[in-house]
Parts: C-alpha cells; structure tokens; sequence
C-alpha cells in the first residue's frame, strides 16, 4: 500500500509529466537564486569586513 507521501509524490510527478514546457525557466530561477545568495554573501562579507577572528 502506497503512503500519502508517495501518492501525493506520484500525483506530482503525472501532472508534470503530462505539461510539455515548464511555466516558469528553470535557467531563470536558478540564475535569480545564485544572484540573491551572491548578494547575502556580498552583504556578510562587507559585514564582517576588518574584524579580527574570535
């Protein structure tokens, strides 16, 4: 017998099976979160810029 998980897994992976081109470009998205999180890096290494180790 199938967990709701796996059902819910399978259900998941049958709707995007049957989409033929994703809504949004998965390229997209991966650039705009390797951006954001360039950015967070960015902004903590300004952060903690000049300060000794503890």
């Amino acid at each position: 017998m199938l967990s709701a998980i796996s059902l819910s897994a399978l259900t998941v992976v049958s709707a995007s099976a049957e989409q033929e081109e994703a809504a949004v470009n998965p390229w997209l998205v991966g650039a705009v979160v390797l951006a954001f999180l360039l950015l967070l890096l960015v902004g903590l290494v300004g952060f903690g810029g000049g300060r000794d180790h503890s």
